[in-house]
């Protein structure tokens, strides 16, 4: 198996997704099993997969389909400081500094930082909510201040 890259994906690889997604999808909403057979024509193999992991699929599929490159993180893993930044969409050294201000929780194995994946979601989360409520204070103070007309 090839190691896993999170390219973005090239204009091939979005069409076969965007395809591969329509079939996968209307194919979800008549399973009646929770760990469905699957055959792969190329092999004449038949493989059960579980229905979460085919509905994580359909996931990625639209994902890959829309041109983003994707990567999928075991949940309650830890992971490291540059996996974090692509998680979050900063540079690495901006996920150390987070760190080390203590906004986000870690663990030090040797020399290396350690991130928890909830904590780091709900960093994000937090992050998030913040940014959102920022972008309404400032519509709010260009509606009062006249700049922002209805």
């Amino acid at each position: 198996m090839k190691p896993f890259d999170n390219r973005k994906p090239n204009r091939e690889e979005q069409l076969a997704a965007r395809e591969s997604y329509e079939t996968l999808v209307s194919s979800l909403e008549l399973l009646q099993t929770d760990l469905p057979e699957i055959e792969i024509a190329e092999t004449e193999k038949r493989i059960r997969i579980p229905l979460s992991a085919l509905r994580l699929l359909s996931i990625i599929l639209k994902e890959i389909g829309k041109g983003n490159p994707v990567t999928v993180v075991p949940v309650a893993t830890e992971i490291t400081t540059q996996a974090a930044s692509e998680v979050l969409g900063c540079s690495r050294p901006h996920v150390v500094r987070l760190l080390e201000e203590g906004k986000i929780p870690y663990t030090k194995v040797g020399k290396h930082r350690r991130i928890s994946y909830d904590d780091l979601m709900s960093f994000k989360k937090k992050m998030m909510v913040s940014q959102k409520k920022k972008l309404q204070d400032f519509m709010k103070l260009d509606e009062e201040s006249g700049m922002y007309d209805t």
